[in-house]
């Protein structure tokens, strides 16, 4: 495995009017890993994910996926900036917490679009991966439903298929089981594992503590905007050293 960091943050700012959202965040995630952002809502968690792909702009600090790297800080024009956002955006994919399939377009369309539209490779090349990635995730026959044809636990498996089909550097997941009645998310959360067993490189934002347990390499909490701590998940939530990370996870494994 390689030595060098595929993901590399460094001193991540934002603010919304006056709130100040991260502040300055600094993490790297090696090639095969999984990270999982944990803490309470409000901490800066689905806006450190959004700033990974540019889906929202960081006001500092710069982040580098593979050999890709922006500075937030660099003023540039817009054409610049587009240019530049594009390219960083290229090198991962994206698994929404509300599925954010297109409801008029078939299973299998939802998979084609992106590599077909956006990245310009050839339909039937595409469309054969596509039926590959549906197998994997269990929708074989699936291909030809529409969205609203599928239970929240297939639409989320379709999110992930899409988003692998996208031939990622990286997989982001924001929140992938919240919206889903609890007795789906085991269908979602074991389609993550097979990924991170294949030695996928994720950063995970989730309250699934024992998802975290037994698959991230990393666990990183945060906090007001910062991250309070970080370590192995062994550590982090088995034993963790900062007040506030055991208070969070009490109220998550004991909430009564």
């Amino acid at each position: 495995m390689s030595t060098t960091p595929l993901l590399s943050v460094t001193g991540l700012r934002k603010s919304f009017g006056d709130h100040e959202v991260l502040r300055d965040i600094d993490f790297t995630v090696d090639p095969g890993t999984v990270t999982v952002l944990l803490g309470p809502s409000g901490s800066g968690k689905t806006t450190v994910l959004r700033s990974l792909n540019t889906l929202e702009v960081p006001d500092a600090g710069t982040v580098r996926i593979d050999d890709v790297e922006v500075d937030f800080s660099q003023p540039r024009g817009r054409r610049d900036a587009e240019r530049e956002f594009f390219r960083l955006r290229c090198q991962s994919a994206m698994v929404f917490q509300s599925h954010n399939l297109f409801p008029h377009r078939t299973v299998l369309e939802n998979l084609t679009e992106g590599p077909v539209h956006a990245q310009g490779r050839p339909e039937e090349e595409v469309v054969a991966e596509a039926r590959v990635l549906l197998e994997r995730v269990g929708l074989a026959n699936r291909a030809d439903a529409f969205p609203g044809q599928l239970s929240g636990g297939q639409q989320q498996r379709v999110g992930i298929a899409r988003a692998l089909a996208l031939q990622p550097r990286l997989m982001l997941f924001d929140e992938p089981t919240s919206s889903l009645d609890p007795e789906l998310v085991g269908e979602v959360l074991g389609v993550m594992k097979d990924l991170a067993a294949e030695g996928w490189t994720m950063v995970v934002v989730s309250h699934e503590i024992r998802f975290a347990q037994q698959v991230a390499d990393q666990v990183l909490f945060l906090d007001n905007g910062v991250i309070a701590e970080r370590g192995p998940a062994a550590q982090v939530i088995g034993d963790p050293h900062e007040p506030r990370t055991r208070q969070f996870l009490h109220r998550i494994l004991d909430p009564i």
